[in-house]
């Protein structure tokens, strides 16, 4: 006979996931991963969703800073939205331990209100813990109501961590 709290938990509605979070140690120092999460173009390096073609504009250096991605959805084969331009801006910045960013475009008004970002930990052993995550427990309603989240699946989090693995540990 089940109790009086089994059958409120059972009745109770799952809470929605609205983040990944997925690490990884990782042999190579926080500020050669950290340069490389700046740099435009080291975005379009590691990114395992095949969605960054290419980007435009300096490496960041504080919350606030900008660059321009060309993406292309067709690379995830769920939405016909062809190519288009994102504008990433840069949420919070801590030096060789945290950044994080919402891809923004003057197409999608209200804003969307999802964030990325990683995490870095240096241990004791020379590696680095590097966490990365995807947040859209903030979104706008209006992308809420649609059901097109979350846009990517934790996987493409974990693989895009490997390809980070690969690409820094090669210069080492």
């Amino acid at each position: 006979m089940a109790t009086e709290q089994q059958e409120q938990q059972e009745k109770a509605p799952e809470k929605a996931v609205e983040r990944f979070e997925v690490s990884r140690f990782i042999a190579a120092p926080a500020s050669r991963i950290f340069a490389l999460l700046c740099d435009p173009d080291g975005h379009v390096a590691i990114d395992a969703s095949g969605m960054l073609q290419s980007a435009d504009g300096e490496p960041v250096r504080a919350a606030g800073d900008s660059f321009v991605v060309h993406m292309d959805r067709e690379a995830m084969n769920d939405r016909p939205l062809g190519r288009y331009d994102v504008t990433v801006e840069i949420t919070r910045f801590e030096q060789d331990t945290l950044i994080e960013w919402t891809p923004t475009s003057a197409k999608l008004q209200p804003p969307v209100n999802h964030h990325f970002g990683y995490r870095l930990r240096p241990t004791d052993d020379g590696t680095t813990e590097v966490t990365t995550y995807y947040d859209w427990s903030l979104i706008h309603e209006r992308y809420r109501s649609a059901g097109i989240f979350p846009l990517l699946q934790e996987v493409s989090l974990r693989a895009t961590l490997g390809i980070l693995a690969r690409t820094v540990e090669q210069r080492v």
